[in-house]
């Protein structure tokens, strides 16, 4: 919980781009669901989701953060194969998942070099009562 609580006090465009991701990875998953690319989705989602709040539970809100989308890249790379570039609802999902996921992974390469070059300091502070 003390993860979703630090997600909703980024600013209002990065808590709109967190849900964005979140609907991509793992709701928008539940309408393909009946298909192999859906259950992969879905899983890679959880498993990226699980990862980051145990990041944020051993660190904090840090710019490492950015690893638990790892599982994001065999995934991207695995569903470029499996496009068959026709005009379906399901070939348009694909594309945005790619497109969305992968604008992700660019900002999180960024963030996570920027932890390594020695900016540790959590990005937020959260204060439980």
């Amino acid at each position: 919980m003390d993860f979703m609580k630090a997600m909703l006090l980024l600013p209002k465009p990065w808590v709109a781009w967190v849900g964005l991701l979140m609907f991509a990875n793992l709701l928008s998953p539940l309408i393909f669901i009946n298909t192999f690319e859906g259950q992969v989705v879905l899983g890679t989602g959880l498993v990226s989701a699980m990862l980051q709040m145990g990041i944020f539970q051993a660190k904090g809100f840090v710019r490492l953060l950015g690893i638990g989308h790892g599982p994001w890249l065999p995934m991207l790379l695995w569903l470029w194969t499996r496009l068959d570039w026709n005009s379906s609802i399901f070939t348009y999902w694909i594309l945005a998942l790619i497109g969305l996921n992968s604008l992700s992974l660019i900002i999180d390469a960024v963030d996570v070099t920027r932890y390594m070059m020695g900016e540790k300091e959590p990005q937020l502070e959260l204060k439980i009562n």
